[in-house]
């Protein structure tokens, strides 16, 4: 294999992980979607096993209305064969919204996904996650409402399909 072709590998694996971002906080579920194989595991705090129990969960969330920022970096691939990768990210999570208790809550947490990427037919997905997390600090939410949260910062960021991403392209970002 090419050093070309391992650079290509390398740049749609950590294309993988920012879709990821985008599904989970656009709540988009098919961006979500696309970062996994469907028959992949996911341990990711109280959901462990198919990622169907993890989407489920994640589903749930979105519909209660959770605002989430979710930031990688320290992407580090190691190449297992052709076809497969140990990839360890580190990640930065903003979460606020209200829990299945229906208090809100803010976290900020801070870990690291260990993943199992596979390529199958071409494309690189997750085939098993394990969500490490080495911070956590829990913080008091604004007890407002967005328009006093952000004021002037405008446009706010909002879910599929009305965040101003999925506008660009049309002349409209705002």
């Amino acid at each position: 294999m090419t050093d070309t072709m391992r650079l290509e590998d390398r740049e749609a694996i950590r294309d993988c992980l920012y879709r990821y971002c985008r599904g989970i906080d656009r709540a988009d579920e098919a961006a979500l979607r696309s970062g996994y194989w469907p028959d992949a595991t996911d341990q990711h705090g109280a959901t462990s096993g198919p990622v169907e129990g993890f989407f489920e969960r994640v589903r749930g969330a979105w519909a209660r209305g959770a605002r989430n920022v979710h930031q990688v970096s320290n992407v580090l691939i190691a190449f297992q064969g052709a076809d497969r990768a140990a990839v360890e990210s580190y990640f930065n999570a903003l979460q606020r919204g209200p829990g299945p208790d229906g208090v809100d809550r803010q976290v900020h947490l801070a870990g690291r996904y260990c993943d199992l990427f596979d390529r199958r037919a071409g494309e690189w997905r997750v085939a098993k996650r394990v969500v490490v997390y080495d911070w956590v600090d829990h913080q008091q939410p604004f007890a407002g409402d967005e328009a006093g949260r952000f004021g002037l910062r405008q446009p706010i960021g909002g879910v599929f399909p009305d965040d101003p991403v999925y506008r660009i392209g049309e002349g409209e970002t705002g």
